[in-house]
């Protein structure tokens, strides 16, 4: 059974394709890249939420970062499956989990753009860490190295760790959490609890819409916004886990 991809996804061989495109595209991009897995998963089997659940988020990554020199690390090896068809795998995602076909998860030995063999939880941080510190010794700088990770596996002890040491190393480090409470099994415990709690909030929520809607019509701030954004989103977080 032939499953054809839309009209952007198939000019969409890498990532360098996804970058000719204009940012008002991308949503389009990202709606065609979830018919492809719902389509390919409901005949041939596989992981539905995990990838579904980081859709845009994969589209994004691959748009604003360099990848494969940018190391992108995912936690959970469910999550990567649009991270393979827009990384020159799309045209054999129909072999995706079967015998001699493209692995379930990340694998080196499969794509440059599989920068760690995952299969499942908590190691995404410690990960990318390493591969930060490895940058720095040889000298590079501006590599950006990126852990993306769910608030199931979050809740797992390595993570903790890694944080740990990540927080003390200053390297060139982003980790990505991203709770959307899509993880294979239902999520449990205090973290999770937490984790709702923060970006279910009322306070929360109203706060950040409504700084992000007065920057977005200040003009002066023009590309640096987002940043401007994201900053103060982070201070935010930060007084509301004080007062809580």
């Amino acid at each position: 059974m032939e499953i054809r991809p839309g009209k952007l996804l198939a000019e969409i061989d890498n990532p360098n394709d996804l970058k000719k495109l204009n940012e008002t595209q991308l949503a389009q991009v990202a709606e065609e890249l979830r018919e492809y897995i719902v389509d390919h998963v409901s005949v041939y089997g596989g992981h539905f939420g995990a990838s579904l659940g980081v859709v845009e988020l994969t589209v994004a990554l691959h748009y604003v970062f360099n990848t494969p020199v940018d190391q992108l690390v995912w936690d959970v090896g469910h999550q990567a499956y649009g991270h393979k068809i827009l990384t020159g795998r799309r045209k054999d995602f129909h072999t995706n989990r079967l015998y001699n076909g493209l692995s379930g998860f990340p694998k080196r030995s499969e794509s440059e753009y599989d920068t760690f063999g995952v299969g499942h939880s908590s190691t995404s941080i410690s990960a990318a860490l390493g591969m930060a510190f490895g940058s720095d010794y040889k000298g590079e700088k501006e590599k950006h190295h990126i852990a993306v990770i769910g608030d199931g596996a979050m809740t797992g002890g390595m993570a903790f760790e890694a944080m740990n040491h990540a927080g003390d190393s200053n390297k060139n480090l982003l980790i990505i959490l991203n709770d959307n409470c899509m993880s294979i099994d239902p999520n449990v415990g205090a973290l999770k609890d937490y984790l709702t709690d923060i970006t279910t909030s009322p306070t929360y929520n109203k706060i950040r819409d409504d700084v992000w809607k007065v920057l977005g019509k200040i003009s002066k701030f023009g590309p640096n916004a987002r940043e401007i954004v994201g900053n103060i989103e982070n201070s935010i977080k930060s007084l509301l886990l004080k007062q809580s």
